[in-house]
């Protein structure tokens, strides 16, 4: 995690994924809105008949078919040969994303006025990733989880885990990519957006199901970046999810005047770290949300074109219903 966040980074598993949760998680599995080829047996049952024990359908013997799979009892019954078709079971790999850039570690919000607390997005990034895995992990998918954008780390990576045994190392990947990044990286930059997703795009390995997590606050990269994405989704290797983090007072600045942001104010980019002399007024808050929404139907529009499905999330919402309900009707999971 970068210096943002005034609450420490979640250091435990119970922290990124409550109890209650894994439980209500635990009748969900990864889906995809295509038909992969697995390369290894799994419990997921696909669209291609193959060579498994579930049975699907007949066709009439041609020359050259398995005898071994004759039906002699239609045989007897129709004096003609059939061949029994199976149900090819599938390995689905799930590939989940994190932008840990330094605009990601923004938003959170302690407990006030009744209002529950707000994670920053690199918190709730990674709690998404940690609920999202141990869905996968649990319905005996593969799973594998890339985090770029920290100063001197390139692309940090874990991959090929499957199985419930395998959550306990998930959790421990992610939580150490919450842990502040020692100072003597800090000196190295940090791998860029488009770079990043280059890296991811080249080096995931196999087909199934992408989920990136970031807030797309690109300064440079982001077309070259999902790009790179939707090209292995329009090939028919992915069925990639873009996920737009967003905190509450991205999406409504007007709601953080609570906080202190009135009048004039000296902001820093936490990307470049340019300073900026504003005046928080009703025009230029007018003129920020024209240019956020103008923003995220850019980002929209690139997606579609590269078959990469959009949804914009605020760090407010509860990890339970983005999972079980948003992510579940966007077919992610089911």
């Amino acid at each position: 995690m970068l210096s943002g966040s005034r609450n420490p980074p979640p250091s435990t598993t119970e922290e990124l994924l409550g109890t209650d949760l894994s439980r209500r998680l635990d009748r969900l599995d990864v889906i995809s809105r295509k038909v992969f080829a697995g390369k290894l047996p799994g419990e997921r049952r696909s669209k291609r008949r193959g060579q498994s024990v579930e049975f699907d359908d007949y066709r009439q013997y041609a020359p050259g078919d398995d005898l071994r799979h004759l039906d002699w009892n239609v045989f007897a019954r129709l004096d003609r040969f059939f061949i029994k078709l199976f149900r090819e079971e599938e390995d689905l790999a799930l590939h989940v994303v994190i932008d840990a850039s330094e605009s990601m570690d923004a938003g959170e919000r302690d407990a006030s006025g009744g209002h529950a607390a707000v994670p920053s997005k690199l918190v709730f990034a990674h709690q998404i990733a940690m609920a999202l895995g141990y869905v996968g992990l649990v319905g005996q998918n593969r799973v594998g989880v890339s985090v770029f954008g920290r100063p001197g780390e390139g692309l940090r990576r874990v991959s090929g885990l499957r199985g419930r045994r395998a959550v306990e190392r998930l959790s421990a990947f992610l939580l150490e990519s919450l842990r502040p990044v020692p100072h003597d990286a800090e000196a190295d930059p940090p791998l860029d957006f488009a770079s990043g997703l280059r890296r991811v795009a080249l080096d995931r390995g196999g087909k199934g199901v992408l989920v990136l997590l970031s807030d797309l606050l690109v300064r440079d990269g982001l077309n070259r970046g999902l790009t790179d994405i939707g090209i292995a989704a329009s090939k028919g290797s992915l069925d990639a999810f873009c996920l737009q983090l967003l905190s509450p007072g991205e999406l409504d600045p007007a709601s953080e005047r609570d906080r202190g942001l009135v009048g004039d104010l000296r902001l820093t980019d936490a990307e470049s770290g340019a300073p900026a002399e504003v005046t928080l007024s009703k025009d230029l808050l007018e003129r920020y949300e024209r240019r956020l929404r103008l923003h995220v139907d850019d980002v929209a529009t690139l997606c579609a074109s590269r078959s990469i499905d959009h949804l914009v999330v605020s760090t407010d919402t509860p990890v339970d219903r983005l999972v079980l309900q948003n992510l579940r009707r966007r077919g992610v999971v089911g």
